[in-house]
């Protein structure tokens, strides 16, 4: 596979039929990740789970893939929640073409939230544990993910930004970075306003976090 648009007539009968399968309460999701971040959906059964559609961003997991942060993206049966509140199980698996470059995803949201109602009967139906939660944000626009990241990178960090020193920033850049925020484009300008540093300290920041890094983890736009 080298296109994702080129196999649209065979991963968009696949998508139907895990749809119409599992029922209303499974969200399918076919990404396009080779034309930037902001509109990565080209596909989707059962949207209403996470308020998604046709030309929506992808979520902050598919960006740690495509950083290069995740080498191996494919997971399965892991347990995430939506800004509304439904509990989901889901599965993503990537697709690569024929140079090893990750071009899209198949992801199923499945919501359980009734199911949990009534944990104690049905728990083997489930196939959960609270023990292997991953965090996943489903949003429509690239900007919200944008937010996420920052209010993550605060929380990590432990302190507002007018207290963070030089060091603290540079952390703060270095996980911004690993969970692919700079994939994004413009994530640069909102990066620096939030950190309230400038352009070039950002770039300086990002050179000296990559130069410690493996050289084969790639080095990406801003």
């Amino acid at each position: 596979m080298e296109h994702i648009k080129e196999e649209l007539n065979v991963l968009l009968p696949v998508i139907r039929a895990i749809a119409a399968q599992f029922g209303e309460k499974c969200e399918v999701v076919l990404h396009d990740l080779t034309q930037g971040y902001e509109s990565t959906i080209v596909a989707i059964e059962n949207g209403h789970i996470t308020g998604r559609k046709v030309g929506d961003c992808g979520s902050n997991l598919g960006l740690e893939v495509l950083r290069g942060t995740v080498t191996e993206g494919d997971r399965y049966n892991y347990i995430t929640q939506t800004k509304d509140g439904k509990i989901l199980r889901s599965s993503s698996t990537y697709f690569k073409n024929s140079k090893g470059e990750t071009i899209g995803a198949l992801c199923m949201n499945l919501d359980i939230s009734d199911l949990l109602v009534a944990e104690n009967t049905i728990r083997s139906l489930t196939m959960h544990s609270l023990d292997q939660e991953v965090k996943e944000v489903f949003v429509n626009d690239v900007n919200d993910l944008l937010d996420y990241l920052l209010q993550e990178c605060q929380k990590e960090i432990g302190k507002p930004v007018s207290h963070m020193s030089k060091d603290d920033k540079v952390k703060a850049v270095q996980f911004l970075d690993m969970r692919g925020a700079f994939l994004v484009k413009k994530a640069g300008d909102k990066v620096c306003q939030f950190l309230d540093i400038s352009k070039f300290t950002l770039y300086n920041y990002l050179d000296e976090i990559r130069a410690n890094q493996d050289k084969g983890m790639p080095k990406n736009r801003v």
